[in-house]
């Protein structure tokens, strides 16, 4: 079987104002393109289609474009959602995308209600992402007394792994789709998303998937790499470069896997250079007119770091003068406290920028209650919502 691994799409990316979702568009009709040219027979995407629950009638459209382009060569889908997504919208989605040929598992479910299916070629557990805040939840149904939630979110998640791929056996392909955090993969994209939650207890442990998966198909972190090697599990990767915090030459694309019933897979990863580049250009003053036509010429989009106090006629004018260059950041040597915090947070997720806030306008040191109770709404707000 020739499988199309693809995650973390994020439709309705918007980027310092601007829409990304052509950019987004654009890939997933070249990856109709790889499905009919691979003779592609199953796609699977990990997660996070949307970028937010709530995104643009044209995200939504380019979406349901593809998994009807999936239709019209005959080629199923199997879908889980991301922490990004909208769980309760995919799930009513769901019926409707079922008659394209998409299977889509918007809620965790255990195996025997939905969680493992069944198809001709072997089988697949569907991990859609958990929070932490839902792990106990989740925790409760694989437990008779409910109050007894005594695990961490590693060992939590693993004892769903093991639930959801108990029917794994040899003959068969055996597969795998999660929306998490894999300790030991590369996280080196600048993304506060992703050092969030390895640094509280969000990375699972490898050893907790099983070897008699043939291939686990991952989404979450957007550089593709591969992360184990028994069984083998690899991170697609995301379509475009989505932040100016991503590395710019970090691999992304799509993943071409090979498999067969109790054999390692044969994974061929395709990173067709999809959507704008970004990135960020720092300046001294003195450099400015030498060296802005690197900036002038770039073929994506551009952040724009000049040392010195703020200008805003300057930013006034290089925004004017150049429409694709999104930010312009003057950083002075003797920095306000408040700027500077500030200037920072771009690089941090919400609950560390929060932290940082705390401890540094606010000058809290007992900050625990309050970093709990924000992790809970902002948990709330992007993983349930």
């Amino acid at each position: 079987m020739r499988l199309l691994h693809t995650a973390d799409w994020h439709l309705g990316k918007v980027l310092k104002g601007v829409d990304r979702t052509p950019e987004i568009a654009s890939a997933l009709a070249d990856h109709l393109r790889i499905v009919r040219e691979e003779k592609i027979d199953l796609v699977v995407v990990a997660g996070d289609l949307f970028d937010r629950p709530r995104v643009s009638a044209e995200a939504e459209a380019a979406a349901f474009e593809f998994f009807l382009g999936l239709r019209e060569l005959g080629v199923p889908a199997l879908v889980i959602s991301g922490n990004h997504d909208s769980r309760p919208r995919l799930e009513a989605l769901a019926p409707l995308l079922e008659l394209a040929g998409a299977h889509v598992r918007g809620e965790l479910r255990v195996r025997g209600e939905g969680g493992a299916v069944r198809r001709d070629w072997g089988e697949a557990a569907l991990l859609p992402f958990l929070s932490e805040r839902r792990a106990v939840k989740a925790a409760q149904l694989l437990e008779a007394d409910e109050g007894s939630w005594q695990h961490g979110y590693s060992e939590t998640v693993g004892r769903l792994i093991a639930n959801l791929t108990a029917g794994f056996g040899p003959g068969r392909i055996n597969l795998l789709v999660a929306h998490l955090t894999l300790a030991g993969a590369n996280l080196k994209l600048g993304g506060g998303e992703f050092s969030f939650y390895v640094g509280n207890s969000y990375a699972v442990d490898p050893a907790y998937l099983p070897t008699s998966a043939t291939y686990v198909a991952l989404g979450h972190i957007h550089r593709q790499q591969k992360v184990t090697d028994a069984p083998a599990a690899w991170y697609s990767g995301s379509l475009v470069q989505l932040d100016f915090g991503e590395g710019e030459d970090a691999e992304r694309g799509v993943l071409v896997v090979e498999l067969e019933p109790d054999r390692p897979p044969v994974v061929h990863p395709l990173n067709p250079g999809w959507g704008k580049p970004l990135r960020t250009f720092r300046l001294d003053p003195e450099q400015l007119d030498r060296r802005l036509p690197e900036v002038e010429n770039w073929p994506g989009y551009a952040k724009l770091v000049l040392a010195g106090p703020p200008n805003s006629a300057l930013r006034e004018r290089l925004y004017q003068d150049n429409p694709h260059l999104l930010e312009v950041r003057f950083e002075t040597e003797a920095p306000d406290p408040l700027a500077e915090a500030a200037a920072k947070v771009e690089t941090l997720s919400w609950p560390e920028a929060y932290e940082r806030y705390l401890r540094e306008v606010r000058g809290l040191e007992e900050m625990d209650a309050l970093l709990a109770a924000f992790r809970e709404l902002y948990e709330e707000g992007h993983a349930s919502a």
